[in-house]
C-alpha cells in the first residue's frame, strides 16, 4: 500500500509546528520555510495547529493567519489536515468550514471537552459529529488522545463512522493503540477508511501491524519515519523493523523527553529557522534535553540538520 495525496489518505502526515521569533510574536517567514522543509523531507501531507503545533497558545486570530498563509504557501504540493477542535459544536463547525474553504483536505477534531471535568455525554458526542459532517464536506478525523481525558469505545467510533458521512478517519494515541486500532478495524470494517497512528511513531511498529495506513508524527524527521512506513506498505517487514530500530532511539526521545519542542530544536539547529522558542509560559527545553536530542539525531543524519545549510 504506497503513501496516498488522494482519498483514501495514507502515508505520513506530520505535524507542522508553530513558529515564534523570541519575543513570542508570529514568525511567518519562519513558518512558511518549515513547510517547505517539511515536504521536501518526504511528508506526504501535513497537520497544521494540532497539540504538537502549540494551538493552546494560539488567538482565534492567529488560527486564521496560520490557516491562510499555509494552505495558500502550500498550494496543494501536499494535503493539509487542519485541527478544528474547540469544545462549542458551532465554533468547530466554523473553523471546519474556514477550513475546507481554503483548501484543507481534511479536519482533525478532539470531542468536546474543558479543562479537567467538563465532559459530555457518548449521545452528546455523536450529536457534536453529526452535526459537523453536516455542516461541511471533507473527511472529519478523530483524534482519539488521553488528553481529552473522554473514553470513545470502540462500538461508539465504528457506530459513527458507519453512521456519520464525513466521520472516516481515526487517530489513536492511547496506550495499547494496536489494540484498539485491530478492534476498531474488526468492528468498523470498510467504514474505516483511515486508522492511523499518532503519539510521535512511538508505537508506529505495532500500529502498522495492527493495520494502520497512515501516521501523524512530529515534524523533525519525517523521511525517517518514511522510511520506516514505506518499507511496511512495500511488503517489507524486515527492512521496516530494522529502520524502526535505527530510528526509535530519535523517535523515544522526542516522545519522553523533548516533546513539543523536538521538531523545532531540530529545525533551528538545521537552519531552517531562526528560533525554537515556545510561547510563554510553556518551558523551553533546557540544555541537557536539547543536547541529548541533537546526539541522537546527528547519528541518523537526518535532512533536518543539513536542509538550511
Amino acid at each position: 500500500m504506497s503513501a496516498s495525496a488522494t482519498r483514501p489518505y495514507r502515508g505520513v502526515f506530520p505535524v507542522v509546528p508553530t513558529i515564534f521569533n523570541a519575543d513570542g510574536t508570529l514568525d511567518l517567514p519562519g513558518q512558511l520555510r518549515c513547510v517547505d522543509f517539511m515536504i521536501d523531507a518526504g511528508s506526504t501531507g501535513l497537520c497544521i495547529l494540532a497539540n504538537f503545533s502549540e494551538q493552546f497558545v494560539l488567538s482565534d486570530a492567529e488560527r486564521e493567519t496560520l490557516t491562510r498563509a499555509i494552505l495558500e504557501h502550500v498550494a496543494g504540493r501536499v494535503p493539509v489536515i487542519v485541527t478544528t477542535t474547540h469544545y462549542s459544536t458551532q465554533i468547530c463547525i466554523e473553523r471546519s468550514q474556514l477550513a475546507e474553504s481554503l483548501g484543507a483536505a481534511m479536519v482533525m477534531v478532539m470531542p468536546p471537552y474543558h479543562g479537567a471535568t467538563f465532559r459530555v455525554s457518548e449521545g452528546q458526542i455523536e450529536g457534536f459529529y453529526q452535526r459537523l459532517s453536516d455542516g461541511i464536506n471533507i473527511p472529519i478525523m478523530i483524534q482519539d488522545a488521553p488528553v481529552a481525558g473522554t473514553p470513545l469505545s470502540v462500538p461508539l467510533l465504528a457506530r459513527m463512522a458507519t453512521h456519520i458521512a464525513n466521520v472516516k478517519y481515526f487517530k489513536l494515541e492511547m496506550p495499547q493503540a494496536a489494540s484498539k486500532m485491530r478492534e476498531l478495524i474488526r468492528v468498523g470494517g470498510a467504514a474505516i477508511e483511515g486508522p492511523w497512528d499518532g503519539e510521535e511513531a512511538i508505537t508506529l511498529l505495532a500500529d502498522l501491524d495492527a493495520g494502520a495506513t497512515g501516521a501523524m508524527t512530529g515534524g523533525g524527521f519525517p523521511d525517517g519515519i518514511r522510511k520506516i512506513f514505506d518499507a511496511f506498505h512495500a511488503g517489507d517487514r524486515e527492512t521496516a523493523v530494522v529502520e524502526y530500530g535505527r530510528w526509535l532511539p530519535l523517535i523515544n526521545y522526542e516522545n519522553r523527553q523533548g516533546g513539543i519542542l523536538t521538531a523545532k530544536a531540530l529545525m533551528k539547529e538545521g537552519g531552517v529557522i531562526k528560533s525554537d522558542a515556545p510561547r510563554h509560559p510553556f518551558p523551553e527545553m533546557s540544555p541537557e534535553v536539547r543536547a541529548g536530542l541533537l546526539d541522537a539525531a546527528k547519528r541518523l543524519d537526518p535532512l533536518v540538520l543539513r536542509w538550511g545549510k
